[in-house]
């Protein structure tokens, strides 16, 4: 008795390129909507659900504020406004990067690799005590 395995049919680069193209193309622009519409104007892009309702802040207020002065080069400015924004970045580049070669080459790989339960455990902890630490009276961590 012959097992064969059945071939898989690869799509073309062009589909599989797709979802990199748009999602880089979604954060260009809403990039470019950062520089149109300063989020530094009070209100200019809402409040954020969370501090509107409680007064806390999340971990990712200050985000649009962090976005435009990275877009404006100036590094220190958005670590100010969310430090941990600026630190995930480069990760997030990472990621992207691994996800458009692997829709380039048409290989299956996972865009984040598979972590150790205990670093997963550690980023949740690492979130969570950024959210207490820019919450406390005083705090420099605060948007």
């Amino acid at each position: 008795m012959t097992v064969t395995a059945t071939p898989t049919t690869l799509r073309p680069r062009s589909e599989r390129i797709r979802g990199p193209i748009v999602c880089a193309a979604t954060v260009a622009a809403a990039t470019f909507a950062l520089h149109v519409r300063d989020p530094h104007v009070t209100h200019s892009w809402g409040v954020c659900p969370l501090y509107a309702v409680t007064g806390l802040y999340c971990p990712a207020c200050g985000g649009l504020r962090g976005v435009n002065d990275l877009g404006n080069g100036h590094l220190g400015q958005a670590a100010s406004s969310n430090l941990l924004l600026v630190l995930a970045i480069p990760f997030a580049l990472v990621f992207f990067a691994r996800w458009s070669y692997g829709a380039w080459t048409g290989r299956e790989m996972r865009v984040v690799p598979a972590l150790p339960r205990a670093v997963e455990v550690g980023l949740v902890v690492l979130v969570v005590a950024f959210t207490i630490a820019r919450n406390l009276p005083g705090s420099w961590l605060a948007p």
